[in-house]
């Protein structure tokens, strides 16, 4: 008997388990989708790349949608048991409410065990793999968004105009204008060309064109005289074809920091994560000590010295102000201000790099720490489910889901906030990636002790009961309209 309800309560909760995982997963796909909507269109990308694309960007969802659907599903499972009297039912055939969560409680183990190892070893291959694709789609020619007749300056050092963009991925142009940006101290070159092609370059970080029928105008100026210029002639070179290299290396780098997928830890496991954070330590360490160093030199010139020499050093001994004529104490009094306030400056600006050290060594433990912390946060999400289903006996899509959502978003915003707190370097990031599931463990501790003693938690009767004697102290009987 007790394997069959075993199975049947197992049965009951993947029911619910599937619908809103789907539902769930769905909709934080459709965001990605909205948010990167602009890569995907103008791009050439075939439906399949799309697909494998969002395949690989969606798969860091789960680690936020299978304890929302554990969650969810532990409320909707025991709240349809409560509704429909089956959990007395079991109760009064002398089985605890603990034995009839134990399998689900062993089926949410596996759960976050699947999540672990799904965070480990999965979704970081899928991030590389993101990477590489985006890396691909923004090392192509229409990322830099060519417009026929206008001038354009997105490659670096020119400014080029194509009168026509031909072809299905606008790789062949017509009226070609290419300007090499330069003062006028400098090499000029200007090249003119009836057509040209967009060709596959050899490295991704150069954009490679192939023109055709065209002239170079060369003005070779760079450390020469203004008497010489002046008699050197132009310089016109025809040709039949022409093979230019356009370095797009810096769009690329900008274009892969806008989609936030460029830190490297995110490719990597626990384990190697380890090595990570000790490499990054020893570096802010470093860092922090010449930092150290320059603020003390900058402060006083002599200190770093007179701290490692062995010998006493005779100083020139500092005049009082009283002493000196009004000018010079004038001059005395600017260059203490200018002192102060360039050391005010640079501490200001190593302040800012001192913080970006902070921040990444915190998403770094932080990204490392959730691995773990996530798949806790399944059987800590199940015992507050279970609990509250048992409690309300209330099955369906109504109060289970408002709850639910209510819990979701207290963990949510905890995580946030403890997450800002820490890249700021006002909490350790070990505690901040833990503190949410350190805060809901005892408020599920909690319900699980009121579950288990049938409490009359959200009884509405109950609460009207305590509070009847304090409504009636201040409100009035009212007499009925005949006894007026």
């Amino acid at each position: 008997m007790i394997k069959k309800i075993d199975g049947y309560v197992i049965k009951t909760f993947f029911g619910p388990f599937i619908f809103i995982f789907s539902v769930l997963f769905f909709i934080f796909v459709v965001n990605i989708i909205w948010i990167r909507l602009a890569q995907f269109t103008g791009k050439g990308l075939s439906y399949w790349e799309i697909l494998k694309l969002l395949s690989y960007l969606s798969a860091i969802v789960v680690q936020l949608v299978l304890p929302l659907t554990i969650l969810l599903s532990a409320i909707m499972t025991f709240g349809d048991f409560g509704e429909r009297y089956e959990l007395a039912a079991m109760k009064a055939a002398g089985i605890s409410l603990t034995r009839i969560m134990l399998p689900l409680f062993f089926v949410t183990f596996i759960f976050s065990l699947f999540l672990f190892f799904f965070s480990n070893n999965v979704i970081p291959d899928f991030q590389r793999k993101a990477k590489n694709m985006l890396y691909n789609i923004a090392a192509t020619k229409p990322a830099l968004n060519f417009t026929p007749g206008q001038f354009i300056q997105q490659i670096p050092g020119y400014s080029v105009k194509f009168d026509k963009i031909l072809g299905e991925n606008g790789e062949n142009i017509e009226g070609v204008f290419i300007h090499k940006m330069a003062n006028s101290y400098e090499n000029q070159q200007s090249i003119i060309a009836e057509k040209g092609k967009f060709v596959p370059a050899d490295n991704r970080n150069y954009l490679k064109l192939v023109l055709f029928n065209g002239h170079i105008f060369e003005d070779n100026i760079e450390n020469v005289e203004y008497t010489q210029r002046i008699k050197q002639p132009d310089q016109a070179i025809k040709f039949d074809t022409m093979v230019s290299h356009f370095n797009i290396s810096e769009i690329i780098n900008k274009a892969l920091e806008a989609e936030k997928i460029t830190d490297d830890y995110s490719f990597q496991n626990f384990i190697e994560l380890n090595k990570t954070i000790r490499k990054a330590k020893v570096q802010n360490s470093t860092i922090l000590n010449n930092i150290n160093s320059e603020l003390v030199n900058q402060t006083n010139g002599f200190v770093s010295y007179i701290d490692k020499s062995k010998t006493k050093i005779a100083l020139t001994p500092v005049p009082k102000l009283d002493t000196l004529k009004k000018q010079k104490k004038q001059e005395f009094l600017y260059a203490a201000y200018n002192k102060i306030e360039s050391v005010k400056q640079l501490n200001t600006a190593k302040a800012e790099q001192i913080q970006d050290l902070h921040a990444y060594y915190s998403r770094i433990i932080i990204y490392q720490q959730r691995i773990f912390a996530y798949s806790v946060t399944c059987l800590i999400f199940f015992l507050i489910g279970s609990s509250l289903g048992s409690i309300i006996r209330k099955g369906g899509l109504g109060l289970p889901v408002v709850i639910a959502i209510v819990v979701f978003i207290i963990f949510y915003v905890i995580n946030l906030s403890v997450e800002n707190m820490a890249w700021s370097g006002k909490m350790d990031p070990y505690l901040a990636a833990w503190l949410p599931n350190l805060i809901l463990f005892p408020f599920g501790a909690w319900l699980t002790y009121k579950a288990l003693t049938d409490s009359q938690l959200f009884d509405v009767e109950k609460y009207k009961a305590l509070f009847k004697p304090l409504i009636n102290r201040f409100s009035k009987n009212k007499e009925h309209a005949r006894y007026r």
